[in-house]
């Protein structure tokens, strides 16, 4: 089969279109015809290295896919080698999906779809009425937890998007308005993927009582050491994020997710995909997205 692998760590140049084995399902999994396979900021990061759990080499990249399973069902699932033709999931880690919702759609629902819902209700505990900043408002998670404040029942949600472009897209998604730190009032609640200077300006931007909610780091900034004596002056939380270990509370993927499709089918939730790539093109797709030139959800396709 075809599949794109990394036999070293870099930048998107190590990314490599290779004939692979296929994979062999063990028991309680599930082979996966792929038809679309999620391109997530996470997956540059383990490329070069630098993710929070680093892989052996080489390695095949890629943690979500949409696809047939042998008994027909079309589904979505987690995988750990999602950049391929075919894939292996354990049969708790898929949903089935209908047949009319798109690819790309449902992708964006998997990682960043839950990233947003737990960044809101697990990591933020949003409250009624609150103010949420979303950074990075135009891309995967942010595009979606845009609209997830409203649905939760922010006071308020502005965006924080690198061009104007990306700053109208999430004003149409729902955001009341666009902004830059400084922010013209504090804020409750404000989601970061950014780290650097922008994590630092939040942070001066939290209302008492207030939540930096920290889940990345794209502009691969340094160290950012955070002093509890300008915390206490605050009166804020910095709060730290990663999906995996968060998927393994009991209860924290299937409702979550099943709430997201439910969503999304009533059409009060609106996934934003980018145009696809071929998955022979995975190295262009992470350039682009490293360059910020893509909006929503990335998605590779056999």
């Amino acid at each position: 089969m075809i599949a794109i692998r990394f036999d070293r760590f870099g930048g998107p140049e190590v990314l490599t279109v290779v004939d692979a084995p296929a994979p062999r399902p063990g028991p309680d999994e599930v082979l996966i015809d792929v038809e679309a396979a999620g391109v997530n900021f996470a997956d540059t990061h383990q490329t070069d290295g630098s993710y929070l759990a680093a892989d052996q080499l080489p390695h095949i990249p890629g943690s979500e896919v949409v696809g047939r399973a042998e008994d027909g069902r079309r589904v979505l699932a987690r995988v750990s080698h999602g950049y391929a033709e075919q894939a292996v999931a354990k049969k708790s880690a898929l949903v089935e999906i209908p047949e009319d919702l798109d690819a790309g759609a449902a992708l964006a629902l998997l990682v960043q779809g839950l990233t947003a819902w737990h960044l809101l209700r697990t990591a933020a505990r949003l409250r009624p009425g609150e103010t949420v900043v979303v950074h990075s408002a135009a891309g995967g998670v942010g595009s979606l937890a845009v609209q997830l404040a409203r649905e939760f029942g922010a006071g308020r949600v502005w965006a924080q998007a690198s061009t104007p472009e990306k700053r109208r897209l999430a004003l149409d998604l729902g955001a009341d308005a666009a902004v830059v730190h400084p922010l013209p009032e504090r804020a409750d609640v404000i989601l970061d993927a950014v780290g650097g200077e922008l994590f630092d300006s939040a942070l001066e931007s939290l209302a008492p009582g207030g939540r930096l909610v920290s889940y990345g780091n794209s502009a691969r900034a340094g160290f950012t050491p955070v002093d509890p004596a300008r915390l206490g002056r605050l009166n804020a939380a910095v709060v730290g994020f990663w999906l995996r270990p968060t998927l393994a509370a009991e209860g924290a993927f299937t409702g979550p997710l099943r709430e997201l499709l439910a969503l999304t089918a009533e059409g009060r939730l609106r996934p934003v995909v980018h145009e696809p790539y071929p998955l022979t093109e995975a190295r262009r797709a992470h350039e682009d997205l490293l360059a910020r030139r893509t909006t929503g959800k990335v998605v590779l396709r056999p």
